[in-house]
């Protein structure tokens, strides 16, 4: 209990967890063994206790979950154990034989930190949360200001980290956001206040400014928000309010991908003890792209410090480098999307490129829409906007779409351009017509598997309407999470947020009453995905799924199951059930199943979460995750149409239609003839899918005899500093 002052003190601090003390915690925010900053371990007479009260109780594995403060503490520790030992011995407080039992400490460490300042980890445990909570300021925010024309100045949290400043202002669309890695361009002052003033004379309402709290100029200045108000206020007489989040950031409740990342980190760490020698470096577990990995500690934080000392030399170009490719990713797509150069300053390609969304509406498709528009026009392209789907697309219902048109769009969930499950194929004739007649250069298509079905026929018609001979790229996004060639789709993360939130409300409706078992059917069509996820983010019982078939024995043992846990202190159980799962076996099936064999024991209700997992203000995850996929959809555009330019070209191997997406740590590309041996079209689910892996993960936290599979977990790679 209590960090590192725990261990310093020992006693009743030091105790065994069983399998109940961690009951229910799963939706806690903080942590409910508590943390402290700790002064005596930072001295060698502080370390000899812990090391002692270590000792006492035979424990050499440390799995230290923190930011790099405790984690650089746990190092030293490591490094110091043998001679700690030596130091006890000599004192009389354990004997030879321990030297020599507990010779080797083993250290695995997990980033817990909101500010996403630790190197070598995509996301740290928290981040997400922390995004969560500005967020729903933001938005609030946005609704007061929309009234009443004025700026927000908005302070964030991150000393030395401007990670959720960034991500943030990625996130609303912010005007202007202030970096300790990357202060603004001396002269900054007069530029802010022309983007200001122009963005008021574009009939923007509402101005976002977004502050890290560490901000600095060029020379190492700290730039308040209160000097940006009064800057604005004089400058251009304004009405400018400061919002200071504070401590917000930290507080609420987890937000589903932190539940899950943080889930997915204990299991990776346990694994890395398990199979830590003497002679392995101590490690951090942690995430790159959607792949578990493992980094020496000492790297990562020599490099978290080196980006201090750049920051301080003022080398901030080295700074963004360090952070990594997602930091430097954010940036370059923030500036680009921010910052409108004059019209006469943009080269013109005399293309068209039209955008579309097809299935049904997922949160975060705006955002998309808006992310492309706007790259599109910075490359100097003419932006089309396809208004419902392949149905308008037919109909003509297609107008050229502006910079500004698309402001504010990222917080809108849903989709404004209006989008249908229909497919082209029997408007074919319709659709190349349309082409012709709008000289539509390249599509870009945002949607679901309907989507994709869509890009096959269009892609199979080519040899008779040369029309569609055009690039033509799909960016996932529906709440199901089913299109082959991706890990997620752009909608996903936000119905997760719902069905978490909804499960956390029922579990707690059900503490009261005691014994009582809830089924919950999800959406998702015949993909597990939200169902498996679901689970795992709610602490669910079991989760049924159609990728993995079940019978009535399973049933029988699941009730079983529950029927165990109402002995315990624990008396409630939450079962989730996708809605394909299972032809016979329905929710109702299940439900009556549950309620007569619960009989005496526990009693049940169900519940069918329904549309709601389709709509909703996107997550940030979604915003920012379809604001740069999209954005990264369009600059394959720009650079196939660069190709062709002059020479007529048209488009007809199968590398010019393809489905961009994220395969465990990279961003790709892949045709979509490729990916049509990858499918299973009658279910509409690819035939592999990664998320499969985590299925025993759910069974094993339920208290289920479950075997996971190690043999993919990471092996212990070296930091790799991003070039820019």
């Amino acid at each position: 209990m209590e960090g590192y002052q725990g261990m310093v003190d020992g006693g009743a601090n030091i105790a065994e967890a069983d399998w109940e003390s961690v009951s229910s915690i799963l939706q806690v925010g903080g942590t409910i063994i508590g943390s402290a900053r700790c002064q005596a371990f930072r001295t060698r007479e502080g370390r000899l206790k812990a090391a002692c009260n270590l000792l006492q109780r035979g424990i050499t594995n440390l799995c230290v979950i923190g930011g790099d403060g405790s984690l650089t503490g746990a190092n030293l520790f490591r490094k110091e154990w043998s001679g700690l030992l030596e130091e006890l011995a000599r004192n009389g407080q354990i004997d030879k034989e321990a030297v020599q039992k507990y010779a080797y400490l083993n250290v695995v460490g997990m980033v817990g930190s909101i500010d996403n300042d630790f190197c070598g980890t995509d996301m740290t445990i928290g981040t997400d949360s922390a995004l969560h909570r500005i967020i729903e300021v933001i938005d609030a925010i946005m609704t007061t200001a929309q009234s009443h024309q004025r700026t927000f100045v908005l302070e964030v949290m991150g000393r030395h980290c401007g990670y959720l400043a960034l991500v943030s202002a990625l996130a609303c669309g912010a005007d202007w956001v202030f970096l300790p890695e990357s202060p603004p361009e001396d002269g900054w002052e007069e530029q802010m206040c022309v983007k200001l003033s122009e963005n008021r004379a574009r009939k923007k309402r509402l101005n976002i400014i977004i502050v890290a709290e560490g901000a600095i100029d060029t020379q190492n200045k700290p730039i308040t928000s209160e000097k940006i108000k009064e800057l604005v206020v004089t400058q251009l007489g304004y009405d400018t309010r400061v919002t200071i989040l504070g401590h917000v950031q930290r507080g609420g409740t987890p937000s589903a991908f932190d539940r899950i990342l943080a889930s997915r980190m204990g299991v990776e760490a346990v694994i890395a003890l398990l199979e830590a020698t003497p002679d392995t470096p101590a490690c951090v577990v942690s995430l790159n792209g959607n792949h578990a990995v493992r980094l020496p500690l000492m790297e990562c934080v020599q490099m978290t410090q080196d980006v201090q000392k750049a920051m301080d030399e003022r080398r901030f170009q080295d700074a963004v480098r360090l952070r990594g490719r997602s930091f430097a990713g954010n940036l370059n797509t923030y500036k680009r999307l921010a910052i409108k150069l004059p019209d006469d300053q943009i080269p013109k390609t005399n293309c068209n490129v039209a955008v579309i969304n097809v299935g049904a509406p997922a949160a975060g498709m705006n955002a998309a829409v808006r992310s492309a528009v706007r790259v599109g026009i910075a490359d100097g392209h003419r932006m089309l906007a396809i208004y419902d789907g392949f149905d308008g697309f037919a109909k003509g219902q297609i107008k050229e779409i502006g910079w500004t048109d698309v402001g504010g769009w990222t917080g809108q969930g849903g989709s404004i351009l209006g989008t249908k499950r229909v497919l082209p194929g029997k408007y074919l004739e319709e659709i190349a017509t349309q082409m012709r007649a709008h000289s539509i250069n390249a599509l870009l298509i945002i949607g679901g598997f309907e989507a994709y079905l869509g890009l096959l026929e269009l892609s199979a018609a080519r040899e008779k309407h040369e029309e569609f001979c055009v690039p033509m790229v799909m960016v996932p996004a529906t709440v199901s999470n089913n299109v082959p060639g991706s890990d997620f789709s752009i909608g996903a993360d936000t119905a997760l947020n719902t069905i978490t939130d909804t499960c956390d409300r029922i579990k707690q409706s059900a503490s009261g009453t005691k014994r009582r078992v809830f089924i919950i059917e999800t959406m998702g069509g015949y993909c597990g995905y939200l169902a498996n996820m679901g689970g795992l983010a709610a602490g669910a019982d079991a989760a049924y799924i159609f990728e993995e078939p079940f019978d009535i024995r399973d049933l029988q043992s699941n009730v079983e199951h529950l029927t165990e846990k109402m002995k315990t202190t624990i008396q409630r159980g939450l079962v989730l059930r996708n809605e394909s799962c299972s032809e016979n076996y329905t929710t109702d099936f299940i439900y009556q199943l549950y309620s007569e064999e619960g009989k005496g024991v526990f009693d049940c209700r169900k519940n069918v979460l329904g549309h709601m997992q389709q709509g909703g203000a996107p997550s940030p995850f979604d915003r920012n995750f379809g604001t740069k996929i999209s954005a990264r959809a369009m600059e394959w555009i720009t650079a196939k149409l660069k190709e062709a330019r002059g020479r007529g070209k048209k488009f007809t191997t199968d590398d010019s239609v393809c489905v961009l997406g994220i395969s465990k740590r990279n961003v790709i590309f892949q045709p979509v003839a490729e990916l049509k041996k990858q499918t299973d079209f009658e279910h509409r689910i690819p035939k592999e899918q990664w998320w499969l892996k985590l299925r025993p993960l759910m069974k094993i936290l339920a208290k289920y005899k479950a075997s996971y599979d190690v043999s993919d977990s990471g092996q212990l790679e070296h930091v790799q500093p991003w070039s820019v």
